[in-house]
């Protein structure tokens, strides 16, 4: 079963501005210095834009939670974790969303603690936040689950 992570409007906002920051970043100093003017600057130059771009829209807005017959996999982007249900020992609300080991899109979220992880914790924030613990209570039935 796969969730999705909610995306609110203070997370889109940022990514906006991000990707604005960056566009500018780019941008304005190869329109105003010509000498950059040759093809394979900005062939490069225009690459590593796109690709910049579409890395953190990539990070940003594909962040999934997957329930596996053995573990939960955590994604956004490159970065993931798997994380096994024995290990899991606790999962509640959180607001606390700019510390730690996060992949989320809002700040509603859930902390998972789990014995393996480095940080003891991942923060994420599914869509369906009660239909989310409702299947985590299925495969972690030991682990202190709160809504």
């Amino acid at each position: 079963m796969t969730f999705r992570s909610e995306i609110d409007s203070m997370f889109a906002a940022i990514t906006t501005v991000v990707l604005l920051i960056i566009g500018i970043v780019f941008l304005v100093p190869y329109v105003f210095d010509e000498s950059t003017h040759t093809f394979t600057f900005t062939l490069v130059w225009l690459s590593l834009f796109f690709l910049t771009m579409a890395f953190i829209l990539w990070v940003s807005f594909s962040i999934k939670y997957i329930f596996h017959d053995d573990y939960l996999h955590v994604k956004g982007g490159p970065f993931f974790s798997k994380i096994p249900y024995d290990e899991i020992t606790r999962a509640a609300p959180t607001k606390d969303i700019y510390t730690g080991y996060r992949i989320l899109s809002s700040s509603n979220g859930l902390e998972v603690h789990y014995k393996s992880g480095v940080l003891g914790s991942v923060k994420i924030s599914p869509r369906d936040r009660h239909r989310f613990l409702s299947e985590l209570r299925k495969h972690c039935p030991e682990a202190d689950i709160y809504d």
